[in-house]
């Protein structure tokens, strides 16, 4: 079991041949395609072109990985929302950065599928000291949804009776599941994101109905 905590997975350091991100990017490909339990050091070593015994000059074994895999997963779709919301104007409305951190949502989803289809896919499965390993990522991404949401319903953009916990869980949770149809040769993410923020900001009941 790793002892490392979660900053320490993430900044280990960069190895001069990019044998740590070999590693990692073998393992989530492995580890989307055949879940936790079916992907062995073995099958990693040899998806990176790697000796079996090399992998522990970077890693202390499968446990280490597959928390590094997870929480890059998360990380690179988090990065990636707060750098679109830092990019919006000073006066940028509720609307206009629900839309943004959406589009960055789902592009860095879709962009880094291995990553995040991995830690979408294999959550459950993996052992509990690695999920607890990984909450403090998740927390941290899920606070950015928090704030932003409570931001839109101090501003009176959200009905005032909705679940804000329930709201955020359907939203994350509904962009994630794109990971499991969204076809890129024939889909924009950008239209699929401006029809995302659409649907959760203005719902599909016309107000007449």
């Amino acid at each position: 079991m790793s002892t490392r905590s979660v900053p320490d997975r993430i900044a280990a350091g960069t190895s001069p041949d990019g044998g740590r991100e070999r590693i990692l990017a073998a393992a989530a490909r492995l580890f989307r395609e055949h879940g936790y339990a079916a992907v062995s050091l073995r099958a990693i070593a040899g998806e990176a072109g790697m000796q079996g015994g090399s992998l522990y000059h970077h890693f202390r074994g499968k446990e280490d990985i597959v928390g590094a895999v997870l929480d890059l997963g998360i990380q690179r779709v988090h990065a990636a929302v707060e750098a679109a919301l830092a990019e919006l104007p000073t006066d940028a409305g509720i609307r206009e950065s629900m839309h943004a951190a959406v589009a960055a949502h789902l592009e860095a989803l879709l962009s880094h599928s291995d990553y995040t289809s991995a830690n979408v896919r294999i959550f459950g499965q993996v052992p509990p000291a690695v999920q607890e390993g990984n909450k403090a990522v998740r927390r941290a991404y899920e606070k950015l949804w928090a704030d932003l949401l409570d931001r839109a319903a101090d501003h009176g953009t959200l009905r005032p009776d909705l679940d804000l916990r329930l709201v955020r869980r359907a939203l994350i949770g509904a962009l994630n599941a794109t990971l499991e149809w969204f076809d890129r040769e024939n889909m924009d993410p950008r239209h699929l994101a401006a029809a995302y923020a659409d649907l959760f900001l203005n719902g599909i009941v016309e107000e007449s109905a």
